[in-house]
C-alpha cells in the first residue's frame, strides 16, 4: 500500500498509489503526473486521504454523463424497483433536457456551475419552475447512485441551487361545493368515480385502476392494489399512416393496462360510507343494464369504471371529464389532483389523528400531511371566534354568562348530592319546576355512566343529610 513518486524518461514526475484491488484481484494502483515533483506529491497525499476515507473513484469504465444517466434509466431506476409512471417522469428529464444539456461532459468533472447553467436555460427555453426543479430532483436521484457505486465522490448537483417551484396555494373545496360536485357527477356516467375521489382521496390511477374484485359491498370497503397506466402504443401499419403512434389506425398497445400502486403505503384497504356504497351499489346495476343490452358485444374485464365499450378509461379522458364536471357545477376551476387534498382536508376538519390518515390517504411519511391538509375559510372563521371569545368576549360580557371550567366528576358528585337532598325531603313545599329542569339539563349533559349509582363520587355523598343545605 505504499506509494511511489518518481521522474520518468520524459522529463515529468509521476506517483503511483494503490487505492485497492481490482475486480480481477490486481492491486488498483492510480497514476498521477506534474512538472515538478511538489506538485506531483500533492496529488499523491489528496489520493491517499481519498483511500483513507473510503472516497475514491471505482476503477472502471470512465463514464460520460449520457452513459450513466442512461445506463441508470434503463437498468437500476427502472421497474419494478419503480412505478410505471415514476419511471416515464424520469425517461422524459433524461432524454429531453439532461442528455442533450449535459451528456458530453465526463462524469467526474461535471461541477455545479454546468448544472446551474443548465437549469438558467431550460427556463430561458419556457420550462416552468416545477419542470426545472423536477429535472433537478432526476439529476441528483442518479448521481447519488453514481455516488453510492463510488463512480463519483460526491454529488455536484448536491451544491446546484434549482429554482423552487411556483408556490401555488391550493384551495380544496368546502363541503357546500362538494355537494354541488356530486349533485352534478349523479347525472353523468360513472358518476360515483368522483364520489370516490372527494370523499376517499383515491389517486386518479387507484380510482380507475379499481376492478370490482376490490370492492366488498357487503363489508363496506374497497382494497387498493394497482393503479391505472397511461397507454403507450406502437405503430401497427409500420409508420406509414403518417400520424402518431397513438392515431395509428392499426395501433399496438405497448403497456400494461394497469401497473403497482405508488408506494408500499399505498396498497392499503379503505372503508365505505354508508353513501358511498349506495352509490356503488345503483352504478354497479346500471353497469348490469348495459351488459343486457350489449349482449355478445359485452367485454367485460370486470372494471369498477369502464368506458361503454368496457375498456379501462384513459386517464386523459378521465381529467377532461372532471374539467367538464367542474363547469357543470359551476365551481372554480382546479387540478384533478386536488379532490384529493380537498379529501385530506376533510379528515383534517374530523380532527382524525395523523396514523389513521396516512393510512386511508396511502402515505409513508407524516409530511405529506403538510402538503394536502389545508386550513379552510370555515376553520379559519371558527379560530377568528374562539379567539375573539377568549379575549374580548369573556372580559366584556356579563360575569353571569361567563362559561366556568368545572370537572366532570365533581358535577356529578354535586348532582347526586342535589337530588338525594330533594328526595329525602320530607317538608315544606315541592322544589320549583325550573329548579327540577335544570338538574334535568345537568344530567342529560353527563354520560349515563359518569353520575350512574354506586359511583366514587355518589358514595361520598351519602352522608351529607338534608338539612346540611
Amino acid at each position: 500500500m505504499r506509494s511511489t513518486i518518481y521522474q520518468g524518461n520524459d522529463g515529468q514526475w509521476h506517483g503511483r498509489v494503490t487505492v485497492g484491488v481490482r475486480d480481477d484481484g490486481r492491486p488498483d494502483r492510480r497514476h498521477v503526473r506534474g512538472k515538478t515533483k511538489n506538485e506531483v506529491a500533492e496529488k499523491v497525499r489528496a489520493l491517499e486521504r481519498d483511500r483513507d476515507q473510503g472516497t475514491v473513484r471505482k476503477a472502471s469504465e470512465r463514464w460520460t454523463v449520457g452513459q450513466w444517466l442512461t445506463y441508470w434509466v434503463e437498468n437500476i431506476a427502472a421497474p419494478p424497483h419503480i412505478a410505471e409512471n415514476t419511471h416515464l417522469g424520469y425517461r422524459v428529464d433524461v432524454n429531453r433536457h439532461l442528455i442533450p444539456g449535459l451528456g458530453a461532459h465526463r462524469l467526474e468533472r461535471l461541477t455545479p456551475d454546468h448544472v446551474e447553467r443548465l437549469y438558467a436555460k431550460l427556463q430561458g427555453t419556457g420550462l416552468s419552475p416545477g419542470g426545472v426543479h423536477h429535472v433537478h430532483r432526476t439529476l441528483r436521484a442518479a448521481l447519488n447512485e453514481a455516488v453510492r457505486r463510488s463512480h463519483l465522490t460526491r454529488n455536484p448537483v448536491l451544491l446546484a441551487k434549482a429554482p423552487k417551484p411556483d408556490a401555488d396555494e391550493v384551495e380544496p373545496y368546502d363541503v357546500p361545493e362538494i355537494q354541488r360536485l356530486l349533485e352534478a357527477a349523479a347525472k353523468r356516467r360513472n358518476g360515483a368515480r368522483w364520489a370516490l375521489a372527494l370523499a376517499l382521496g383515491l389517486r386518479q390511477g387507484e380510482a380507475l385502476g379499481l376492478t370490482w374484485d376490490d370492492v366488498d359491498l357487503d363489508k363496506g370497503t374497497i382494497r387498493v392494489r394497482r393503479s391505472r397506466l397511461r397507454p403507450r402504443y406502437a405503430h401497427g401499419c409500420g409508420g406509414t399512416c403518417g400520424k402518431t403512434p397513438g392515431l395509428c389506425p392499426q395501433r399496438q398497445s405497448t403497456r400494461a393496462a394497469t401497473g403497482g400502486v405508488k408506494s408500499k403505503a399505498g396498497r392499503r384497504t379503505i372503508g365505505l360510507p354508508p353513501q358511498l356504497v349506495a352509490l356503488l351499489r345503483t352504478h354497479r346495476a346500471e353497469q348490469g343494464q348495459e351488459r343486457a343490452l350489449g349482449r355478445q358485444l359485452w367485454q367485460d374485464e370486470g372494471w369498477v369504471f369502464a368506458t361503454p365499450a368496457r375498456q379501462p378509461i384513459n386517464p386523459r379522458a378521465d381529467y377532461d371529464e372532471w374539467k367538464r364536471l367542474l363547469k357543470e357545477a359551476g365551481l372554480r376551476d382546479s387540478r384533478l389532483h386536488d379532490a384529493r387534498h380537498t379529501a385530506a382536508t376533510v379528515l383534517l376538519v374530523l380532527r382524525q389523528p395523523t396514523p389513521t390518515v396516512m393510512s386511508l390517504m396511502g402515505w409513508s411519511s407524516e409530511s405529506m400531511a403538510a402538503r394536502y391538509q389545508h386550513v379552510t375559510d370555515a376553520l379559519r372563521s371558527q379560530v377568528a371566534s374562539q379567539v375573539g371569545e377568549l379575549i374580548w368576549d369573556t372580559a366584556a360580557g356579563d360575569d353571569d354568562q361567563a362559561p366556568v371550567m368545572v370537572r366532570r366528576g365533581s358535577l356529578a358528585a354535586i348532582l347526586a348530592a342535589v337530588e338525594e337532598c330533594i328526595a329525602g325531603h320530607h317538608g315544606g313545599s315541592r322544589p320549583a319546576a325550573d329548579v327540577l329542569a335544570a338538574l334535568a339539563d345537568l344530567r342529560a349533559a353527563l354520560p349515563p355512566e359518569t353520575g350512574a349509582p354506586g359511583t366514587a363520587n355518589e358514595t361520598k355523598t351519602e352522608t351529607r343529610r338534608p338539612s346540611e343545605e
